[in-house]
């Protein structure tokens, strides 16, 4: 049989514990009559998700972990990672930043981080790497929330690599046994591996995924063309340790004996703890350029305003489902917000036993889809 991951376990658990953190706040600010038994975990936005311009890497790039190359040096990083329940939360203790290019044969991305004490313990490929302090990165090139991929990688250059059918909020299947093939991953640790006795700079990931692979789930052109956008996003794993018998170990809980809660810190914040929500990943955007040639613009889609009402709308879709057991199309009931700017709102819904669709029309003409299982389309 095959095994489930454990990322579905973190994600579900998560989850359950933001439930709790919703329905407190609910009975902080409504009627206790008016609160609904259940609440499908909603992000917490701040604002939208982040961007960033990829161009074309010039030179033949070495996945050493190093970025000493022309077109690494050129290209400009991220901003810094944040907590992935974002401003909320407070700042992470060490800085992360991120670097992506691409060519005709691979995507690219380049991570640093500090880290005063770098260590690793897994070795297996397609263990549980989030076990360790670890870099992840997830892609989900045609935007619909479905069919995308995870990868994860520790201080070892161990790799955990997963195709995702859709999320696990949905009923979503990670594909375990699923590989990159020719994924090449490069690790420069900036101090020595598993060294308590100093104190280390820190690490940093080089990655080269092959657009053969990716092709899988982009329904599109791969390598992207100019000025296409997928939705990506970065995250980092971060354990509290201490140093027992001249190795590194987890902290933990006195109460429990179990290992204190890992921290998240991403690119783009996710609004809640699960980064299985790929609407709130960030947007980058492809281009011909090289990396310092001249500076390409960032072009919003001008439809995001209409998915982002349609995934709010699923949301409500879920609570409500929760609590009666059916979907339904009486939008008063779901307890929707502003009215968004988009040219065809209300949404048309479409209701069945057991599902639902509802259909939006943004400004640029553009007809859009979302269902109970959350597909954006």
């Amino acid at each position: 049989m095959e095994r489930q991951p454990q990322s579905a376990r973190r994600s579900r658990n998560q989850a359950s514990a933001l439930v709790s953190v919703c329905l407190v706040f609910a009975l902080t600010s409504t009627a206790v009559s008016d609160v609904p038994a259940y609440v499908f975990p909603e992000p917490a936005t701040d604002g939208p998700p982040k961007h960033y311009i990829c161009c074309k890497a010039d030179v033949s790039l070495d996945v050493d972990g190093r970025m000493d190359e022309t077109a690494w040096r050129a290209a400009f990083w991220t901003d810094e990672f944040v907590d992935i329940e974002g401003d909320r939360r407070p700042s992470p203790r060490f800085s992360t930043r991120v670097k992506i290019l691409w060519d005709d044969e691979y995507f690219y991305v380049a991570a640093e981080m500090e880290e005063p004490h770098v260590w690793a313990k897994l070795t297996e490929r397609d263990a549980v790497i989030f076990y360790d302090n670890d870099f992840e990165v997830f892609i989900d090139p045609d935007g619909d929330t479905h069919e995308y991929y995870e990868l994860e990688v520790n201080a070892f250059g161990t790799e955990w690599d997963l195709l995702l059918t859709k999320p696990y909020r949905d009923g979503g299947t990670a594909i375990d046994s699923w590989d990159i093939q020719g994924l090449r991953t490069g690790i420069d640790v900036r101090g020595t591996l598993n060294d308590p006795t100093d104190t280390d700079e820190g690490w940093t990931v080089e990655l080269a995924i092959p657009w053969s692979v990716l092709e899988e789930c982009a329904h599109g052109p791969t390598p992207p063309e100019d000025g296409d956008q997928w939705r990506v996003n970065f995250s980092r794993v971060e354990w509290h340790t201490e140093t027992v018998d001249g190795s590194y170990v987890k902290l933990t809980d006195p109460g429990t004996g179990r290992p204190l809660p890992e921290n998240n810190w991403v690119w783009s914040p996710q609004g809640l703890i699960n980064m299985h929500y790929p609407e709130r990943w960030g947007f980058v955007q492809f281009s011909d350029l090289a990396p310092g040639v001249d500076e390409t613009a960032y072009v919003p889609d001008p439809s995001n305003t209409a998915r982002f009402a349609l995934l709010e709308l699923y949301y409500r879709e879920r609570t409500f489902f929760g609590n009666n057991g059916a979907y339904t199309d009486d939008l008063e009931a779901l307890r929707l917000g502003d009215v968004p700017d988009v040219v065809s709102w209300p949404p048309a819904v479409h209701v069945w036993p057991g599902g639902f669709e509802a259909t939006l029309t943004a400004f640029d003409g553009t007809v859009l889809h979302v269902n109970h299982e959350g597909r954006l389309r």
